[in-house]
């Protein structure tokens, strides 16, 4: 039997990598099988690639594919600058950034609005939803006002919506999608790859874990209450994954593990121009108005400068580089000081 293999020679099981430890029907899992599907179809060379990433469930995905490839796990909110300083040592690379929206939109907040500003070429993959999985399920700074905690608390705050600030900021491409549509994020991601420059990806990805709402008989308080506790483990039932199949130009409701519900609208090429700024700002205020959540290219400028290119960067790896091609020869040297003076 023939393995397919693609343009560089390689089986998809060279873009594999560990076992996931994630909760089973988490969409960070679906999110790890599209940029498996997307690189393999890409033809993406594994010692080229260095996926970087901070802290949080989203920042474990590195390990999850291919496992050939250069990986760094950073601190929390930190992946940006470990990203920018990989870039500009070796242009050579191809570099992935997975992070969340608790690692993106808060402690990285900051590091994140100067990676978009400078155009730093990487692909930027937030796996949204909306709240800080590895310490219990509080709101994160992504989620919308009026959400429900599973204990019941609702969130007042103003959400900050990645994709708007991105444009803002300056970003040269801009996207959302939903874990579950793989038909769509899948093109996406390899757009995205081959963008030069950042190229942001806000993917919806929901979090199966926290919805042992209040009443519920299966909850942790509710068996507390009712039993003797010995230990208290952390027992995360079985959900298949959420996915959607629906065409550009329409909307779908989709229901979540909790009984929730998330109404996606996908754009369609003949309803917005992605290299217009001011069009893709007011399509993202007319889904808060709407609760409708855009997915979709929204943005992107391909002719745009990434930060090395703009800043007169050698093209040649740092690593590789001898000290006589660092140092000025005296010519040089004389041509300076004669500008200076």
């Amino acid at each position: 039997m023939s393995t397919t293999v693609n343009r560089i020679g390689l089986a998809r099981d060279a873009y594999k990598g560990a076992a996931t430890t994630l909760c089973a029907g988490c969409g960070h899992n679906s999110i790890t099988n599209h940029l498996i599907k997307a690189m393999f179809e890409l033809g993406v060379a594994p010692h080229r690639l260095a996926k970087m990433s901070g802290i949080g469930c989203s920042s474990k995905t590195p390990a999850y594919f291919v496992e050939q490839a250069h990986g760094f796990n950073g601190v929390h909110g930190r992946m940006p600058a470990l990203t920018t300083g990989a870039q500009l040592a070796n242009r050579e690379l191809v570099l992935l950034g997975v992070s969340g929206d608790g690692d993106t939109a808060s402690i990285g907040l900051g590091q994140f609005a100067h990676m978009v500003r400078r155009n730093v070429d990487c692909t930027y993959i937030v796996e949204d939803n909306g709240t800080y999985g590895l310490t219990k399920g509080q709101f994160s700074a992504t989620a919308d006002v009026g959400s429900v905690q599973k204990r019941g608390a609702v969130n007042t705050y103003v959400p900050i919506d990645l994709c708007a600030l991105a444009i803002t900021l300056g970003g040269t491409f801009v996207a959302r999608s939903f874990s579950g549509d793989g038909k769509q994020l899948v093109p996406l991601l390899k757009a995205a790859i081959s963008h030069r420059g950042v190229a942001l990806l806000d993917v919806i990805s929901p979090c199966v874990t926290f919805n042992d709402h209040e009443g519920s008989t299966k909850s942790y308080d509710y068996v507390k209450e009712h039993e003797e506790v010995l230990q208290d483990p952390s027992f995360v039932p079985y959900y298949e994954e959420v996915q959607v199949d629906y065409e550009p130009g329409t909307t779908v409701d989709v229901k979540l593990h909790d009984g929730s519900h998330l109404v996606l609208k996908k754009l369609h090429e003949l309803e917005h121009d992605p290299s217009d700024r001011g069009a893709a700002m007011k399509i993202i205020q007319e889904g808060h108005k709407t609760g409708t959540l855009v997915t979709g290219l929204l943005y992107v400028e391909p002719e745009a400068e990434d930060f090395a290119t703009r800043e007169k960067l050698t093209e040649k790896p740092l690593r590789d580089l001898r000290e006589e091609d660092l140092r000025l020869s005296r010519e040089q040297f004389d041509q300076v000081m004669a500008e200076l003076a």
